[in-house]
């Protein structure tokens, strides 16, 4: 085993503090090589912190090969996902970007044409494919105790009145591209990564300062598929679910630290025959039924989510790397999903303020 050697493009929360911060926990497999940043104070502090070669031009980055990076890591601006990735492929290293990857499904294409032109790894943080809960959810639903699922309910929303950058069209904000990658990822998996779904889609900026929406409400749909009703709402204090899963032998409710689900035994069920005449008396359909319920709770060593879903995912990185392992988050997949969020888009053009 070997440190593969990291270059990091962007010392903001996401560069820093999430990225920078969990990869120093592991130095057996990354080391922290060279990091870049446009703000001054942030090398300085980058220097200090990781000890390491600082740039405020990521291209005096990839053009010094005493670094002798394994892999690139881009957590510039949002809408600088597309041009920097595609560079840092072109440079000859492998890339991580962040999420949101891109604005356009015909960025992402290029963007895998040009790592199979290149053969460079294109890689997406789309680390919540790896969350606790949402891994608890697809066994309960995979188990079949549900029956035939035909609707799942996907909320990740909160109350706030965000006025930073990425609240700003222009700079590809909103909630769709910020928090959006995350459920959207999951939704896809349970309607299948196969298909383009029929999108419908609802935004609005509510609490925002900035002219991208805080408010969006996204129905899928797909013949033979569940119904996939997604929020992602910045104007919720009431959120007592996750995940809602209807199926037609029972349904499941939690949230991502504790999961409950009812269902019946088919062959445990009393029959039942149509009756068309009025019922006896002053009654109603009696079904006696036997609910079994099942709960689960998140692990001990899951309780820290971020680093969870971290871990999981960069083991996932390193092995890709090393061992020439599958990624698990794939860039087709993540094409999908810009093409649904995409669409979204398309059906609500929000006025550009700034």
């Amino acid at each position: 085993m070997r440190a593969l050697r990291v270059g990091v493009i962007g010392q903001g929360r996401s560069g820093r503090n999430i990225h920078c911060e969990f990869l120093k926990q592991i130095p057996e497999k990354f080391q922290i090589a060279a990091v870049c940043d446009l703000l001054q104070d942030r090398c300085e502090r980058a220097a200090q912190e990781y000890s390491c070669p600082v740039f405020q031009d990521y291209r005096e980055m990839l053009n010094n090969k005493d670094l002798k990076l394994d892999f690139v890591l881009n957590a510039s601006f949002s809408h600088m996902h597309v041009p920097i990735t595609k560079e840092i492929m072109e440079a000859g290293f492998h890339v991580l970007c962040e999420k949101p990857l891109a604005r356009t499904a015909e960025q992402v294409r290029d963007l895998i044409a040009t790592s199979k032109r290149t053969g460079r790894i294109l890689a997406i943080y789309q680390q919540s494919r790896f969350a606790p809960y949402y891994r608890q959810v697809c066994k309960v639903i995979a188990s079949g105790v549900l029956g035939d699922i035909r609707m799942v309910k996907c909320a990740f929303n909160g109350f706030s009145r965000r006025y930073d950058w990425q609240t700003l069209q222009k700079y590809n904000a909103g909630n769709l591209f910020n928090t959006g990658p995350h459920p959207m990822d999951q939704v896809l998996g349970l309607i299948g990564r196969d298909i383009m779904p029929n999108v419908w889609c609802k935004m609005d900026v509510v609490n925002s300062v900035g002219d991208a929406e805080d408010f969006c409400k996204i129905i899928l749909s797909y013949p033979g598929r569940p119904v996939i009703d997604l929020e992602i709402c910045s104007n919720s204090n009431y959120n007592p679910y996750t995940y809602q899963v209807y199926g037609t032998y029972g349904s499941l409710m939690g949230n991502m630290n504790h999961i409950d689900w009812k269902y019946y035994i088919p062959a445990e069920a009393p029959e039942i025959k149509m009756q068309e005449e009025p019922l006896p008396g002053p009654s109603y359909c009696s079904d006696k039924l036997v609910f079994h319920e099942e709960s689960w709770d998140v692990p001990e060593e899951d309780k820290d989510l971020f680093n969870s879903m971290a871990g999981r995912f960069y083991q996932n990185l390193y092995d890709v790397l090393t061992t020439g392992a599958a990624l698990t988050v794939t860039p087709e997949q993540v094409c999908q999903q810009i093409a649904v969020m995409e669409e979204c888009h398309r059906q609500n053009p929000l006025p550009r303020k700034f």
